[in-house]
């Protein structure tokens, strides 16, 4: 798993993942092979890749081949530029992206570089996010930890409480809160990159405690972080 601001990409096992729901936008691409997608709005979907927006419960199956998985932070112009390579909507996800077949193909070589992976999931962008969304998103990056409110975040970037939070949900598509614990997650892969057991990560982090931040993660993930090390992941930080 490679790590830099506000994304990551990760390449290997598909592992079995449970239920879960995402807080970001995550492009599933099936490196060997199709994956079939469950949601409750529809039974299955077998497919090669697809666009899962964040907070949408869902469950991947993709028979023990390799998969990519791109996190797009929605604080970044590049989640709906994402959206606009897809060429099917299903319901609240998108199927088969337009350059699937380079997708597979850098995600099957040795070398594969995740920038390069993450230009091509997501092409040029097409908007740019509204300054005032995307100073919050910068501060809530740059200190996971703080316990920041709503009303706090929406005095720093000059708005009201009720203003941040609608601008948060139609410009970066996922909420402030699920926001922020995306920003601790990514504080805490790059703590343990650095050498720190996941106790301390996860409290220096902002959680309250290891169990908080393995619940959170398996919600999130639909699988338990030690489950992921256990596989034999390791974790890169790019910038």
């Amino acid at each position: 798993m490679w790590l830099w601001i506000g994304h990551a990409v990760y390449r290997g096992p598909s592992l079995r993942l449970d239920r879960h729901s995402g807080s970001v936008h995550c492009l599933a691409v099936g490196v060997d092979g199709p994956f079939t997608l469950h949601a409750d709005s529809f039974v299955r979907r077998t497919v090669r890749s697809a666009l899962i927006p964040p907070r949408t419960l869902h469950q991947l199956v993709a028979h023990r081949t390799r998969m990519l998985f791109c996190y797009i932070d929605p604080g970044s112009p590049r989640a709906p530029a994402c959206w606009d390579q897809m060429t099917e909507r299903v319901h609240e996800f998108g199927v088969h992206h337009h350059r699937e077949g380079a997708l597979i193909g850098l995600a099957g070589r040795d070398d594969m570089d995740p920038a390069e992976v993450m230009d091509v999931a997501c092409g040029p962008a097409r908007t740019r996010l509204d300054p005032r969304i995307a100073a919050a998103t910068a501060i809530v990056r740059a200190h996971p930890a703080r316990s920041i409110t709503a009303e706090e975040l929406a005095a720093e970037v000059h708005l009201s409480k009720s203003r941040l939070l609608h601008l948060f949900t139609e410009h970066a598509g996922t909420t402030f809160r699920r926001y922020r614990v995306w920003a601790r997650m990514l504080a805490v892969g790059r703590a343990v990159a650095e050498g720190s057991d996941f106790t301390t990560a996860a409290v220096d982090a902002g959680f309250a405690s290891l169990s908080h931040f393995s619940d959170t993660f398996h919600a999130m993930c639909g699988l338990t972080a030690s489950d992921l090390l256990d596989a034999g992941a390791r974790i890169t930080v790019l910038d």
